[in-house]
């Protein structure tokens, strides 16, 4: 099965670079780009990509305001976003907006092709030291009544979330806490479904910034 890829970036170049290592990577195809914002939603309604790569800082529609439309349609498709800068106040509200997660510009080729099957897969990608920075940055009087779902987590999903603000993977989350990781999946989608997050980075996003986890 070919996954399908958007690409919304305004600079020429950098789609085309993009372009060039998703089609060379079996099992990867780049069906779409938009050169802003507001060009991508079409796109994705026509060709239904599975993956779509965002940019942050666009003209007319900036990838904040796409990726809130995006994750808002039937079928939406994962938004990975592509930035420049890592500490950047767009990435953190286009990971608040829906997105799956963040790629630099400058990642590696290899990287890159991980990131689009891992999101695809319904995973999330978590730079946790970054998120903890602009976490820090925007929710400094964060307060655990603005999450609700937060008073809901047992101890052990508290655990489970806690670990998972740290960026480990269900299989580390298991070996720390010394249980199957069945187990874990089962703790992973509670707390999902009781943050009302659609994705392991909404959790994250959310156990910031209702002052249960406090960045350091």
């Amino acid at each position: 099965m070919t996954l399908k890829v958007v690409i919304a970036d305004d600079e020429d170049l950098i789609r085309a670079g993009l372009r060039v290592i998703i089609d060379a990577e079996p099992g990867l195809s780049v069906v779409g780009e938009a050169g802003d914002g507001a060009a991508v939603v079409p796109v994705v309604r026509r060709e239904r990509p599975d993956v779509v790569l965002m940019d942050v800082r666009m003209p007319a529609v900036d990838g904040i305001q796409a990726t809130r439309r995006l994750v808002a349609m039937d079928e939406a498709p994962k938004v990975l976003v592509v930035t420049t800068f890592e500490n950047d106040d767009y990435v953190y509200e286009a990971l608040r907006a829906g997105a799956s997660g963040f790629l630099l510009k400058r990642t590696r080729p290899d990287e890159l092709v991980h990131a689009i099957k891992l999101v695809a897969a319904g995973e999330s990608l978590l730079f946790p030291a970054a998120i903890r920075t602009l976490a820090g940055r925007r929710s400094p009087d964060a307060r655990p009544a603005s999450v609700p779902g937060i008073a809901r987590l047992t101890g052990r999903e508290g655990d489970v979330l806690r670990l998972m603000t740290r960026g480990l993977s269900n299989g580390e989350i298991a070996a720390e806490l010394v249980v199957s990781q069945e187990t874990v999946k089962t703790h992973v989608g509670n707390v999902l479904t009781k943050l009302g997050a659609r994705d392991r980075t909404q959790a994250v996003i959310a156990a910031y910034e209702s002052g249960f986890v406090r960045p350091r």
